[in-house]
């Protein structure tokens, strides 16, 4: 796993603010259709973040499958129990089932920036190689909000594994 933080200007109510672009990539052991399936499901959310954030979407429940162009409203408590940022909205900006992007823009009250690229890509056909990158910036709070988030994204892959590790076993009962 690889994790990298690089500062980036980017505009913010009309300002130009410092950011923080974090990447955090790994190789999964999974066939990529199958890994591009699941990325696109409110369940797989749930359950790699499942620990350190628990969604409640405002509504009650997320869809099943995410939509391009939709856009859902939810609170997130920080180890499913510590509310935080206040309402979190994230607009699914992209979904492209070519070239295995889902792109968000989501903020809330802490993090007033925290747009987030999903990119897949073949390794062999068993791997991909899968990539998180997120565009992050909360005034003051920036650096403790990345510094939270590179560790909510290396464990989020790490549950990335055990999905991998479940969908194997699945195949080789049948």
């Amino acid at each position: 796993m690889k994790a990298l933080t690089i500062p980036l200007k980017v505009v913010y109510r009309d300002k130009e603010v410092i950011a923080q672009k974090l990447t955090v990539s790994s190789e999964i052991p999974l066939d990529i259709e199958t890994a591009w399936a699941k990325a696109k499901t409110s369940a797989l959310l749930e359950f790699v973040t499942k620990g350190m954030v628990k969604f409640a979407p405002l509504n009650g429940h997320f869809p099943t499958i995410w939509q391009e162009g939709s856009t859902v409203k939810t609170r997130s408590l920080l180890f499913g129990f510590i509310p935080f940022g206040g309402t979190h909205t994230l607009f699914f900006e992209k979904i492209d089932d070519t070239q295995k992007i889902l792109q968000t823009q989501e903020y809330d009250d802490a993090a007033k920036i925290w747009n987030h690229t999903i990119t897949m890509g073949r390794v062999t056909d068993t791997t991909i190689l899968y990539k998180d990158e997120i565009i992050i910036y909360g005034g003051v709070l920036t650096f403790l909000i990345t510094l939270w988030a590179k560790y909510f994204y290396q464990y989020r892959q790490k549950r990335w594994l055990l999905v991998a590790k479940q969908c194997v076993k699945s195949k080789l009962s049948i």
